[in-house]
């Protein structure tokens, strides 16, 4: 059974930090390409940040470059979100998501994605 487990989501004031964690569980987790997208109510679903398989490609959405760095462990099957100074425009829920088509470069379409997290609420305060 795929499991992909997102943790680490919180309350924190605008400037504060948060760093998210996706356990991944069922699939070669290093043949993925692991991805983030969050989802505030009443918008789309968007991507943030994704990581290639072998953690040598990143990729930001331009709203949180310079904020948020994507790694992972792939001995611990996990890969983590630093998320720093934080605004409220943040606030969402934030999902991971695997992809395991193997491509040059990452997708970031949702519609790419093989498997989702439940998501992990991240709320942010002026």
């Amino acid at each position: 059974q795929v499991q992909l487990v997102e943790s680490g989501g919180g309350l924190v004031q605008a400037g504060e930090s948060l760093r998210l964690s996706c356990a991944v569980s069922g699939i070669a987790f290093s043949w993925c390409n692991i991805l983030w997208f969050r989802q505030a109510p009443g918008k789309e679903r968007e991507f943030v940040a994704g990581i290639s398989r072998n953690g040598l490609s990143t990729n930001y959405a331009d709203s949180v470059k310079g904020r948020f760095t994507i790694s992972r462990d792939n001995a611990k099957n996990t890969v983590y979100l630093q998320m720093n100074s934080l605004q409220p425009e943040d606030s969402a829920v934030y999902y991971c998501a695997a992809d395991q088509t193997i491509t040059t470069t990452l997708r970031t379409r949702t519609y790419d994605m093989d498997y989702w997290g439940k998501g992990t609420l991240v709320t942010v305060s002026v």
